[in-house]
């Protein structure tokens, strides 16, 4: 009798564990798409970029920065795409090997 009683509060613990875990995840869903909607401008350019790059005669020198900061963002994307390919070839590859 004793090990049934303790059978129905460990299913009743879990159960009210999950409900914990799915609140925890929406709240998180939550904070994400609030954070992506609500943002504020920053200003994220150093002193000597924007002391560079002030006024109406630099154009040609904000086109390369900007030209940099793309090819800089460009490369971890790269990275990040090769790495997925590879994995996603590899459990394609397991996958035919099991059947």
């Amino acid at each position: 009798m004793h090990k049934i009683e303790n059978r129905l509060k460990n299913k009743e613990n879990r159960i009210e564990n999950r409900s914990g875990f799915k609140n925890l995840i929406s709240k998180t869903y939550f904070y994400i798409l609030f954070s992506m909607f609500v943002s504020l401008g920053a200003n994220a350019q150093c002193a000597m970029c924007r002391a560079a790059l002030a006024g109406d005669s630099n154009v040609k020198k904000a086109e390369a920065v900007n030209d940099g900061i793309v090819y800089l963002m460009v490369v971890p994307y790269l990275l990040v795409a090769i790495i997925g390919v590879l994995i996603y070839r590899m459990y394609q590859s397991k996958k035919k090997k099991a059947v």
